[in-house]
């Protein structure tokens, strides 16, 4: 008689042998890197710092540090 636990190392066997994969992964790791530092700035030491973000009347985006617990800057987040 076969316990739970030879029936579940059984089954574990099975699926490793198994010649197609569980999950199929398709990541683009360089897109998803630059999607991740798109609000960032680089610091010192491989450190990440978020960036304000907000579109001012130019076109261009601000690129202050955000203001503790806010979304914005100091400047933007009065307004």
């Amino acid at each position: 008689m076969k316990t739970r636990s030879q029936s579940l190392k059984e089954s574990q066997i099975k699926q490793k042998n198994s010649l197609t994969p569980l999950y199929e992964v398709d990541i683009d790791f360089d897109e998803a890197s630059e999607a991740w530092r798109a609000n960032k700035k680089c610091l010192k030491n491989g450190m990440y710092a978020y960036i304000c973000g907000k579109i001012m009347l130019n076109g261009n985006s601000c690129s202050r540090n955000r203001a503790a617990g806010c979304d914005y800057c100091k400047m933007h987040n009065k307004s």
